[in-house]
């Protein structure tokens, strides 16, 4: 039997080599971001992710320690998404847009894919309230729902790397915009006035819309935020007939080629 001694230093050279793949893999990660960019091709590669899964399984199908290696590999993976995200984005990015834009599905897929951290605007100041916007809506008034927006917004600056989804009205006001550009990129994903009923005829939690649940409405009140948000957005995408991923692919090529145009 080996002595403890002699599996402890077995343990260290095994540390040893981890340490030294996972170094190694951290730097392979670099070069293939700056070898997409390079040769313009897709930032994002859902499929591949699946692809190396298999392949650990197929590898290690008869290993006793299966499900611990693929924890471990998984965390690995993660931290490989966010040494790109970190190369790709240095800031956070803030989605805005007319509300059923896609803003919400759009920040869900990018966190999936570059393990960064999302926050749901509307969501959040539900939570803390305690209750439905709607209800913050009757009960303080809009102006008061619209203070908490941009004390959210200033609390979000203090952090990196987010992928905040706004809500529809926060980049009506000049200091939230101000504050927004200050730590992160703005987005603009943008819809038809046809495209956003069909996601939105459902929903009965956007007080904005009760009662005005109709398609000339919502073109009128596209008409009068639209200026704001064209202002605001360091970027603009169309959201159209396009899958999340197409969005996605489109958004980080638009960021990527905003940064470099600005080092």
């Amino acid at each position: 039997m080996k002595t403890l001694e002699t599996i402890r230093a077995q343990l260290n050279d095994c540390d040893s080599l981890l340490l030294d793949a996972l170094t190694k893999r951290m730097a392979c990660v670099d070069e293939l971001i700056a070898y997409k960019k390079a040769h313009g091709m897709p930032i994002l590669q859902p499929k591949q992710e699946a692809i190396e899964l298999s392949r650990l399984h197929d590898k290690l199908s008869e290993n006793p320690y299966l499900d611990e290696i693929e924890a471990i590999y998984r965390s690995v993976i993660d931290s490989s998404k966010r040494v790109q995200a970190r190369r790709l984005f240095p800031r956070s990015i803030f989605l805005i847009g007319f509300m059923g834009c896609g803003k919400s599905s759009v920040a869900a897929y990018l966190s999936e894919l570059l393990a960064m951290e999302t926050v749901e605007m509307d969501a959040v100041l539900v939570e803390r309230a305690g209750m439905p916007i709607a209800d913050i809506f009757s009960r303080y008034g809009e102006e008061y729902f619209r203070n908490l927006e941009s004390n959210l917004i200033v609390e979000l600056g203090q952090q990196k790397g987010l992928i905040v989804s706004c809500g529809g009205g926060v980049p009506m006001r000049a200091e939230n915009v101000k504050n927004m550009k200050q730590t992160g990129r703005v987005v603009l994903l943008t819809a038809s006035p046809k495209t956003i009923y069909e996601r939105v005829k459902d929903d009965t939690s956007r007080p904005i819309l009760n009662g005005n649940m109709n398609i000339p409405y919502i073109a009128d009140l596209q008409a009068k935020r639209r200026p704001h948000y064209e202002a605001a957005a360091d970027v603009t995408v169309e959201t159209d007939q396009k899958s999340v991923l197409e969005i996605c692919e489109e958004l980080i090529e638009k960021i990527c080629a905003l940064e470099a145009a600005q080092t």
